[in-house]
C-alpha cells in the first residue's frame, strides 16, 4: 500500500471526480457551443460548475474563467496586467514575493520582455517566517504596476498575511496577483470584499485532473485573452472547454461543500499534528522549517542534521511512502529549496529540506500507517549508523564508499582484527564517517591522502576532534601515512603505499589500488594490468578501473531488461544472479522482486568494489542483473561490470519504481549481507 503524502504537488483523483468526468466523456460529450439538445445539456454542466465555483469563492461579480490549470492562469493574468501599463508612465516596478512559485516570476520576465516594457522586476522579501516584508511593500507599493503574492506557500504551507498586504497597498495603483492554488479548499480568500484582480487555481492540486483551473478575475480589472479563436469563455478564453475535467472539478467543488467528504480544519490540524510527533520520534534533531501556527494544516517541512534531502527522499520511497525536496516542479534539480534561503535559514536546512503533504480526502487510518511508516524510516537508520542519534552498532568489513560531489572517500575496515583505514576524507563528509566509526567501534590505523589536498587534512583534524579515541595518535607524514611502518595490516590484507597510490591485496589476489592519479603511464610501475583502479575522484561514475582493459571507443550502454521482461529473462537465464545495490537501510524497508527459485545478493553501489574480482574471476560468467529503485545506480553497476570485461553484465530498467506491482514482495534480508 502507498502513502502518498506529496498532495502539494498533485492529488489522486476523487472517485466522485472521475465519475463525473466519465459520465462527461461517455453521456455528457456534446460541444457547449452547439445549440441542439446534447450541445445546450453541455453547456448546463459548465454553468452549473462556475456557479458553485463562484459561491464556494465569494468571487461576487467577478469572472470566473474555465483555464488549463494554474500556470496558464498567470500567464493570462500577467499578460493582462503588463498590457495594461503600456504607456504608463508611473509604473517602475514590478514586485513578486520572494517566495513565489517560478511560473511568477519566469512570467514576468517573459510578458515584461514581449511587450517591451522594460520595468524592474524586485523580489518582495520575507522573514524567517516565510511572511512578506510589508515595510517593504508599503515603501515601494506606490511605484509598482503589478504586485504577484501567493495566498499560502506550495514548499512550506506559510499562509500569506493578505490582509497586511492589502493595507500595504493602500494608496497603491498596482494591480494584485495572488496565486490561490494551494489555497483551494483550505483557506477563505474573500475575493467580493478583497481587491485581489486576479488569482489562479488548480484542480489537480484538490483532487481534479490534471489540466482543468481556474482564473478569478475582478470585475473593471484589465483583462487581455491569452488565446483567440471561438469565443469561448465569452471571448475570454477561447478553445473547446474541457468539458471532462470541468465535470470532475464541479464533482470536487460539491464535495467541497457537502461538509462530510473531506476533513474540516481542526481534523487535518489534528493529522498534522500526528505526522510532526511521529517525524521527531523517528528523526532526532529534526527541525521544522515553517511555524506550524502560520501554516495550513497540510504541509510540513522539515530537514534533519547530517542527513541529505536526497537520502531522506529515498528512505521514504523505499518505505513506500511518497514525499518531496519542495516544489515538483524544482524535484529533478538537485539544488537547495530557494524558498528556504529567502527565508534567511541555514545552508544546511535549504539543502536538506522535505516537504510532506496531506489532502483533506485522508482519514485516520492513512494517518495511523503513515505515523507507523516514518517511524520504520527512523529504526531503519538506526540499525544503519545513519540516525543523528541513538545508532545501533555495526559490523565493519570491506570497502565502503562514500561520494560527495564526485569525490570518492573509502572506509577499509576489517571485521576479524577490528582495524581500520580512511583514505581520502573530506570535511562535509566528517559527521558521516564520524558516524561509521563510532558504529563499528574500530580504531582507526590511519587518516591517508592520495592527492595530498588540504581538505585532506582538514578531515583528519575534524575527525580527531569527533572521535578522538577511534583515532591514530602515532606520527604521521603529510599524507597522514604513520612514519614506523612499511604496511598497514587489515586482516588477511595488506595495505602499502608506492609514492602516492595506495595497494590493497593479499597473496595471489590482485590489488585494488586507491590513487588520486588519473593517466595510465602514471600507475603501470606500481599497479598490475588486472588490478582494480579506485579513483579520488569519479564524476563519470565508473566506480572503478582496470589497466588491463581498453578504453571503450565509443560510449558504453547497459544491457537492459524490461520490467516486463523479467519473468522471460530469469526463465532463459535459470542461473542469473539478482543484485540489490540500493542502500541497506532501503533494502530493510523495501520491496524486491518475487520470483521463485532465484539467486539474490544484496550488494550495494557503495560496496561495489568488495563483489567485482569475484564476479569477474567467475567460470563461466553468471549473468548479473543489477536492480535499484529507479534504474540510475543498477546502470552504473552494469556498466562498470561491462567496462572490467564482464559479458553479461545488465540492469533492470526503471528500476523497483516502473516494475509490475504484481511482481514485488516484501523482503527482509539478511542483515550479515550488509556487513
Amino acid at each position: 500500500m502507498e502513502i502518498y503524502l506529496d498532495a502539494n504537488a498533485t492529488t489522486p483523483v476523487l472517485p466522485q471526480a472521475k465519475a463525473a468526468a466519465i459520465q462527461a466523456m461517455v453521456e455528457d460529450y456534446g460541444n457547449p457551443s452547439s445549440v441542439h439538445s446534447t450541445g445546450l445539456k453541455a453547456k448546463a454542466l459548465i454553468d452549473g460548475v462556475r456557479a458553485g465555483a463562484q459561491r464556494l469563492l465569494d468571487t461576487g461579480d467577478g469572472a470566473l474563467l474555465f483555464v488549463s490549470g494554474a500556470t496558464e492562469g498567470i500567464q493570462t493574468a500577467v499578460l493582462s496586467a503588463l498590457n495594461s501599463l503600456r504607456g504608463n508612465l508611473q509604473a517602475e516596478l514590478l514586485l513578486y514575493g520572494a517566495t513565489e512559485h517560478k511560473a511568477v516570476p519566469e512570467a514576468l520576465k517573459h510578458w515584461n520582455q514581449v511587450l517591451g516594457l522594460d520595468l524592474q522586476i524586485e523580489a518582495i522579501p520575507v522573514d524567517t517566517q516565510g511572511r512578506h516584508d510589508l515595510a517593504f511593500l508599503r515603501q515601494h507599493s506606490a511605484r509598482a504596476g503589478l504586485v504577484c503574492t501567493m495566498a499560502a506557500n506550495n514548499e512550506t504551507g506559510v499562509i500569506s498575511d493578505l490582509d497586511g498586504i492589502e493595507a500595504a497597498l493602500v494608496g497603491s495603483p498596482a494591480l494584485w496577483l495572488v496565486d490561490g492554488v494551494q489555497a483551494l479548499g483550505k483557506l477563505p480568500l474573500r475575493l467580493r470584499d478583497r481587491r485581489i484582480d486576479y488569482a489562479p487555481f488548480s484542480g489537480h492540486k484538490l483532487y481534479a485532473p490534471k489540466g482543468i483551473g481556474l482564473l478569478y478575475v475582478r470585475a473593471g480589472a484589465p483583462f487581455t485573452p491569452l488565446m483567440a479563436g471561438g469565443g469561448q469563455e465569452g471571448s475570454l478564453r477561447s478553445g473547446t472547454e474541457n468539458m471532462s475535467g470541468i465535470a470532475a472539478l464541479g464533482a470536487v467543488l460539491a464535495a467541497l461543500s457537502d461538509g462530510a467528504t473531506l476533513r474540516d480544519e481542526p481534523t487535518m490540524s489534528g493529522f498534522r499534528d500526528r505526522l510532526a510527533a511521529a517525524l521527531v520520534e523517528a528523526f532526532p534533531g529534526l527541525v521544522f522549517n515553517a511555524p506550524m501556527a502560520l501554516s495550513l494544516p497540510t504541509t510540513l517541512n522539515f530537514a534533519v542534521p547530517g542527513l541529505s534531502s536526497r537520502l531522506l527522499q529515498d528512505l521514504f520511497d523505499a518505505a513506500d511512502v511518497r514525499v518531496s525536496g519542495g516544489s515538483a516542479c524544482s524535484a529533478a534539480k538537485a539544488a537547495p529549496s530557494f524558498v528556504l534561503q529567502a527565508m534567511g535559514l541555514p545552508d544546511w536546512q535549504a539543502a536538506g529540506a522535505v516537504r510532506l503533504s496531506i489532502g483533506p480526502a485522508v482519514d485516520a487510518a492513512f494517518i495511523d500507517e503513515a505515523c507507523a511508516r516514518i517511524r520504520a524510516c527512523g529504526e531503519s537508520l538506526r540499525r544503519h549508523c545513519l540516525s543523528p542519534a541513538n545508532n545501533f552498532a555495526t559490523l565493519g568489513d570491506g570497502i565502503t564508499r562514500f561520494m560527495q560531489d564526485g569525490a570518492c572517500c573509502y572506509l577499509l575496515a576489517d571485521a576479524l582484527s577490528q582495524r581500520c583505514v580512511l583514505i581520502d576524507a573530506r570535511p562535509e563528509q566528517v559527521f558521516r564517517l564520524a558516524q561509521a566509526l563510532t558504529c563499528q567501534g574500530y580504531p582507526v590505523l590511519a587518516v591517508l591522502s592520495t592527492t595530498g589536498e588540504a581538505e585532506h587534512a582538514q578531515a583528519r583534524a575534524l575527525l580527531a576532534e569527533a572521535v578522538p579515541e577511534l583515532m591514530p595518535t602515532r606520527p604521521c607524514d603529510a599524507l597522514g601515512w604513520p612514519l614506523d611502518v612499511p604496511a598497514l595490516a587489515l586482516g588477511k590484507q595488506q595495505l602499502t603505499r608506492q609514492g602516492q597510490v595506495l595497494l590493497l591485496g593479499e597473496t595471489d589476489v590482485p590489488a585494488i589500488a586507491f590513487s588520486g592519479l588519473s593517466e595510465p603511464a602514471d600507475l603501470t610501475a606500481c599497479v598490475g594490468p588486472n588490478s582494480l583502479l579506485a579513483p579520488a575522484r569519479d564524476e563519470a561514475q565508473q566506480v572503478a578501473r582496470c589497466l588491463a582493459s581498453a578504453e571503450p571507443t565509443e560510449e558504453l550502454a547497459a544491457q537492459q531488461v524490461q520490467g516486463t521482461q523479467l519473468k522471460a529473462f530469469m526463465t532463459y537465464h535459470p542461473d542469473a544472479l539478482l543484485v540489490d545495490v540500493r542502500e541497506p537501510y532501503e533494502q530493510f524497508l523495501s520491496q524486491t522482486p518475487e520470483l521463485i527459485g532465484v539467486q539474490m545478493e544484496a550488494m550495494p553501489l557503495s560496496r561495489l568494489l568488495n563483489a567485482i574480482h569475484p564476479w569477474l574471476t567467475e567460470q563461466p560468467q553468471r549473468p548479473l542483473l543489477f536492480f535499484c529503485r529507479t534504474g540510475n545506480r543498477s546502470r552504473q553497476a552494469a556498466l562498470a561490470l561491462t567496462r572490467l570485461g564482464h559479458g553479461q553484465a545488465w540492469t533492470l530498467a526503471g528500476g523497483l519504481a516502473l516494475l509490475p506491482t504484481a511482481t514485488l514482495s516484501k523482503h527482509q534480508p539478511d542483515p550479515a549481507l550488509y556487513v
